[in-house]
């Protein structure tokens, strides 16, 4: 598939992953009892308990002590179901060290209710429609995010970095995979 043809199908996919995006979340804002609403955000494939499939991306993140952060975003930012959806799918992980490294108050900041939007965006910010492997990182090509923007890929002798945040480990997951970084993409703030 030559180079033009990829850019044009990516944003088809980023397109259709956002749309799958909007129809997960859902207002509890109808006017049904507080139990109902309460449990409105439960809703869909990333809460059906599966113990015999090889874990998705969700249950990766969740099984991880170093993405405690980004599961309390992709939480917040009620996201849950994108990241069980069948794919593939290729997410940018951050550490915990890494939301750490946010300058002071900016990650509580982020995870107000009324921020949920900006959030949203950030959390997607790291999620790529494809499997993009190591090898395929390696060709240097940039890599199309579900925002629908480009962040550049570099191979130096320590490492291979996607938007400057270093790859520090790759687990494979059903749904696609996970490559773990060591900073936050701020893409959806810029």
């Amino acid at each position: 598939m030559s180079s033009g043809t990829t850019r044009l199908r990516l944003p088809l996919l980023a397109f259709t992953l956002l749309a799958l995006l909007a129809g997960c979340v859902q207002s509890t804002d109808s006017g049904e009892s507080a139990d109902a609403s309460t449990n409105a955000g439960n809703q869909g494939q990333a809460y059906v308990v599966d113990e015999t499939s090889d874990p998705n991306i969700l249950d990766v993140a969740i099984g991880s002590p170093d993405h405690t952060t980004l599961v309390a975003a992709v939480q917040a930012a009620e996201l849950e179901n994108v990241l069980v959806a069948s794919g593939p799918l290729t997410v940018f992980a951050p550490t915990n060290a890494a939301f750490e490294a946010l300058p002071e108050g900016a990650l509580d900041d982020l995870l107000k209710p009324e921020n949920k939007q900006t959030l949203a965006n950030v959390v997607t910010s790291h999620a790529s429609p494809g499997k993009f492997t190591m090898d395929l990182l390696a060709s240097g090509n940039d890599v199309y995010l579900a925002t629908g923007d480009y962040v550049s890929v570099e191979v130096r002798d320590d490492g291979t970095y996607v938007n400057g945040a270093k790859i520090l480990g790759t687990v494979e997951a059903a749904n696609g995979l996970v490559h773990v970084v060591d900073s936050v993409f701020l893409v959806a703030l810029e």
